[in-house]
């Protein structure tokens, strides 16, 4: 049974529906509640699955275990009620475009109770932004046996598996095993990459707190592999060498122009017939938008699920429809490609539509979204930052490193921040981190 919604009247102010509570998402939502949701002049609604909200390039540093999960989540509930916009629990499974409605599938609890049943929002204008996952292009074994860190949740199963695997190595009487304490990663993307130096990371410090009988050296090995010829395929080739001889120097073995063929129990079997044992793998390569993007009642998908949309960001099909993030297929103009992938596209994207709703409110028409490449930022956890800074000079990119990459790394965090609670809250919470962070371990131990 289908359920309408509390909005499902056709009366009143105009209804706006935001699907997915990421960075572009989210960052839509609290700036349209703050400009209309707070004078009426629309009724602003999110919806996303998960009940709290993380910045999605934090992922693979709560995986490593260098940051906790419960000091950076945002509670979608209360950022609803501070900036004037309503927050509905569900995951998005149909679309009525006759009708104007989004079709919500029901949330159920840990234990399979039902917390909300299957409901139906009416929109007038609807934004898709549910963001993308990992890709396994159909790998035998990797559904089975590798784990993933799309979600904060999967982030955290990871680290506990990894704080289990050093307990259960530093307790056991026998010889380790040729798979123990072995970590494969699959993906040499900015994502792979940063989490193969959070971990080299975080193991040491794991191994310091009293599991002295694992060498953090001798014992444990870290694996990067990559299908590419080099790591970071998509980013320039200085910072693809700046950040290769920075792991080399950590001992990360770099598995280059390497194919997996099937990951299995205790590791993986390259296309070449190579074996690596691992105890653990972890999926980090492709991009792959939600399935269900291909099913909402005949809006152009392309081949890896995103919706096509024009330069508008209205979706080819329905102008009543607009998608951004990684699950849009962009055009970036003056450029024979679409808008990568990227926190700054989703950030982008959502300054530009919330622009982009105000005129079609006021009947004016639509602009085109121009992408600007700020550059690209790898951080490679207490060890280094390498990027570049793109338009520098002269329309010519500037590569940098250590210190100063590292602040420009985290002052994309803080923009994002910025974007949802202002200057104030943002200033107060950064210090109390700097405080508490010198009253806590550095690593977090389950």
């Amino acid at each position: 049974m289908t359920v309408p919604g509390h909005d499902a009247g056709r009366s009143g102010p105009h209804h706006i529906i935001v699907v997915g509570g990421g960075a572009g998402g989210l960052e839509l939502a609290t700036r349209l509640g703050d400009r209309l949701g707070r004078s009426g002049r629309a009724q602003v609604t999110l919806i996303d699955k998960a009940r709290v909200h993380l910045w999605k390039p934090l992922l693979h540093e709560i995986a490593a275990g260098s940051m906790d999960l419960g000091h950076h989540e945002l509670d979608y509930l209360a950022q609803s009620h501070w900036h004037h916009f309503r927050y509905r629990i569900g995951e998005m499974i149909g679309l009525d475009r006759a009708r104007q409605e989004v079709h919500v599938a029901p949330a159920v609890d840990d234990d399979g109770t039902e917390v909300t049943q299957r409901r139906s929002f009416r929109y007038d204008t609807l934004v898709i932004a549910v963001g993308s996952r990992t890709n396994d292009f159909g790998t035998p074994g990797v559904r089975q046996h590798a784990l993933r860190i799309d979600t904060p949740d999967d982030a955290a199963r990871v680290h506990r598996r990894l704080v289990n695997a050093l307990i259960r190595a530093h307790a056991q009487p026998e010889p380790l095993r040729p798979e123990q304490l072995q970590v494969a990663i699959i993906g040499a993307g900015a994502t792979g990459v940063e989490l193969a130096a959070e971990l080299h990371n975080t193991t040491r410090q794991l191994v310091a707190f009293g599991l002295d009988r694992i060498d953090p050296d001798k014992d444990i090995r870290l694996h990067l592999i990559e299908a590419a010829d080099r790591i970071l395929p998509a980013l320039p080739q200085r910072l693809s060498d700046a950040a290769a001889g920075l792991l080399q120097k950590l001992g990360v073995d770099v598995h280059a122009a390497a194919r997996v063929a099937e990951v299995m129990p205790n590791g993986l079997r390259l296309a070449g017939g190579q074996t690596i044992a691992a105890e653990l793998v972890v999926w980090a390569a492709g991009v792959i938008a939600p399935d269900f993007l291909g099913a909402l009642d005949g809006l152009e998908v392309n081949r890896i699920n995103q919706l096509v949309v024009k330069p508008t960001l209205e979706t080819t099909r329905d102008g009543n429809i607009f998608a951004l993030g990684d699950c849009a297929s962009c055009p970036w103009l003056g450029k024979d490609k679409t808008v990568p992938p990227r926190a700054q596209a989703a950030h982008q994207q959502a300054s530009h539509l919330f622009k982009q709703i105000r005129w079609r409110l006021a009947a004016k028409p639509l602009q085109p979204f121009r992408y600007r490449d700020f550059g690209s930022l790898v951080s490679l956890g207490e060890y280094s930052t390498v990027g570049n800074l793109m338009g520098f000079l002269a329309g010519r990119s500037l590569l940098i490193e250590g210190y100063f990459a590292r602040l420009m790394y985290l002052s994309l965090h803080l923009m994002h921040d910025y974007a949802l609670h202002g200057f104030v809250k943002v200033f107060l919470d950064t210090l109390v981190r700097i405080i508490t962070r010198r009253t806590e371990p550095h690593v977090k131990l389950h």
